[in-house]
């Protein structure tokens, strides 16, 4: 068992879960098939316009029924013409069909591309919205350039079901019945040559359509898969320069590109194949119609305005015929991406109250009354922990146990791979242990809103993230309402005032992404700025000095100094002379906590830090 670090805090009540709830690593239960619901998610995702889109489906449906009287307006004409009575009224009628069906044609035809505009906005926000509150182990399980490809690429096709496919299933279907009804009344037999062309088409396209999904399917697929190779470039370009890989990289990215392009071919060769078979059982049934009709004609039973008539209804059957086809392969293209939706959104999230961005932010970021206003420290206790990431066999953790007061600095140091980043990740709950519990305030975190926890504390990663923007909008990224005298002494208490002066002493001087501009070590000063703006009761430091130089490591170390007196300071080092007077060092070892004690008694009694501190010559 491993040695207990310090007296332990009485044990909460028994009300108090005495393990942690179920972590966001462990396997998400299992789900069904997300294409089973694809219906559904795609009502879903309507359902909020559900007024417009159904006005736009009737303005559509009166254009077409518009459109099945036209041919019957047209053997009235030809009838007029024919025995020499007035076709005046039948011109108009003919008239007033085309031009209203038009009218109607062009408003629904704008309603439904604005109600398909709108679905796309909801469904990228959702899924954004969903990504952001995705758990640790969760996003890293995914490819960042296939996640970036599902909320472009996939949610795009939204706008095709709504704006083509749903319509022209019902337009098509309507008008494909409403022309075969009228075609009865005009010649039943005709009729009945017809419907058997019909129904061969509908086999054939019962053969075509799985085929057209699964391509579908592969073609999204293999276009994540592209940006997830492009990802991995971009991410990792200076090194790609300077291992001379270009050639390599193009390669890896030409074999996806080309993956991609086979799939997109298969897509469109089976949609190709749809399309010609429609148009070719069109034709065919317009042949056999002039010839059978021509007879019936020729033979007196059939007058010849009721064979135009007919002719023009099987010419009109090609465009709800078309509509029918490629609302199919868009729905079919349609469903690929809603299941690769419903595979992001299956992942666990965070239950994390994100407010949309039409609503107004909170006034801070910063903690307020409740869990604290910044000015009292945290406690942090750590009860017989074991943890193991996702995937590992050996645990990061151990039956580690530890006690950190209120206020202080408390410094983690031991080998590589020990556990140190492994306790900060805990404190932030981007894991939870499998065994044991971490309490805060000497409440367990599973008790505590992530919000109100994680607006307790700062945290200053190993790799300080830069993001593209201005200087304030990185420092104050936390706590946007800061005023600019706050944000001025941040940056002269973390030593960046030569930075400000280069930038011409402007706040919003814009930095490059991934702050390329800025050397390593204005990076994590300016990481550790956005930290102390925030004002958090607990500060978590990974490895914050790791890229300054002796100086500002110097300045800084005074910084955490002054800082520690009234806030709870957790900092990982490798350096010891980053935390060689802390108030309390801890030495990890294998996932426990070894020892603890000043540097003076660490000195004498533990020999894993002794040779730490000869290595450093600290001795």
């Amino acid at each position: 068992m491993a040695q207990t670090i310090e007296a332990q805090p009485d044990r909460p009540p028994a009300s108090e879960p005495a393990r942690a709830t179920e972590s966001a690593d462990q396997p998400a239960p299992p789900v069904e098939d997300p294409a089973r619901h694809w219906m559904g998610m795609l009502a879903g995702y309507i359902r909020p316009h559900r007024s417009t889109f159904i006005t736009a489906a009737v303005l559509l449906l009166a254009s077409s029924v518009l459109g099945l009287l036209q041919p019957l307006a047209v053997r009235t004409l030809i009838d007029g013409l024919t025995t020499g009575t007035e076709v005046g009224r039948a011109l108009v009628t003919l008239t007033a069909l085309v031009a209203v069906a038009a009218v109607l044609l062009g408003i629904g035809n704008y309603l439904t591309l604005r109600t398909a505009e709108a679905v796309v906005l909801d469904g990228r926000r959702g899924l954004i919205r969903h990504l952001l509150r995705l758990s640790v182990p969760s996003l890293h399980s995914q490819e960042p350039g296939d996640l970036l490809a599902r909320v472009t690429t996939d949610t795009m096709l939204l706008r095709q079901i709504a704006s083509q496919a749903l319509i022209d299933l019902m337009t098509g279907g309507l008008m494909l019945l409403g022309a075969v009804v009228l075609m009865a009344v005009v010649d039943v037999v005709l009729l009945g040559v017809t419907v058997v062309v019909i129904v061969l088409l509908v086999i054939i396209m019962t053969v075509i359509m799985p085929r057209i999904r699964i391509a579908a399917l592969r073609a999204q697929e293999s276009v994540g898969q592209m940006g997830a190779v492009l990802e991995r470039v971009f991410g990792a370009f200076t090194t790609v320069k300077a291992s001379g890989t270009e050639s390599a990289e193009l390669a890896r990215v030409d074999v996806a590109a080309r993956t991609a392009f086979r799939q997109g071919v298969s897509l469109a060769r089976w949609g190709s194949v749809a399309g010609t078979a429609a148009g070719l059982a069109i034709q065919v049934a317009f042949l056999v119609v002039l010839g059978f009709g021509g007879a019936r004609v020729a033979g007196g039973s059939m007058t010849v305005s009721a064979l135009v008539a007919f002719l023009l209804y099987v010419a009109y059957l090609t465009h709800p015929v078309i509509q029918l086809m490629g609302a199919t392969t868009y729905l079919q293209a349609g469903r690929a991406a809603l299941s690769r939706i419903a595979e992001v959104n299956a992942l666990p999230a965070e239950p994390l109250d994100l407010p949309l961005p039409s609503q107004s932010p909170p006034a801070k970021l910063a903690p307020g009354a409740e869990p604290g206003s910044g000015s009292t420290p945290a406690s942090v206790t750590f009860d017989r922990v074991t943890f193991t990431y996702p995937g590992r066999a050996e645990p990061a953790l151990r039956d580690f146990t530890l006690t950190v007061p209120a206020s202080g600095l408390t410094a983690l140091v031991g080998p590589s791979g020990s556990g140190k980043t492994t306790v900060l990740k805990l404190l932030e709950r981007f894991y939870d242990p499998q065994q044991g519990r971490v309490l805060f305030d000497g409440r367990g975190l599973p008790t505590w809103p992530l919000n109100d926890l994680r607006a307790s504390i700062g945290y200053v990663e190993q790799d300080a993230a830069v993001l593209a923007g201005t200087l304030r909008e990185n420092v104050a990224y936390a706590a946007p309402d800061a005023d600019e005298a706050d944000i001025r002494a941040v940056l002269r208490t973390t030593r960046l005032d030569p930075l400000l002066q280069r930038l011409g002493g402007d706040l919003d001087a814009e930095i490059q992404h991934r702050g390329v501009s800025l050397s390593g070590g204005e990076r994590q000063r300016v990481a550790i700025a956005r930290a102390l703006l925030r004002r958090p009761r607990l500060l978590l430091l990974d490895e914050a000095t790791s890229q300054l130089d002796a100086a500002n490591e110097a300045a800084l170390r005074d910084v955490i100094r002054e800082i520690s007196g009234d806030t709870t300071v957790i900092m990982v080092a490798h350096r010891l002379s980053t935390v060689i007077n802390a108030a309390r060092i801890v030495v990890m070892v294998d996932g426990t906590a070894q020892s603890a004690g000043t540097h003076a008694e660490l000195l004498e009694k533990d020999p894993l830090y002794a040779e730490l501190a000869a290595e450093q010559a600290l001795a």
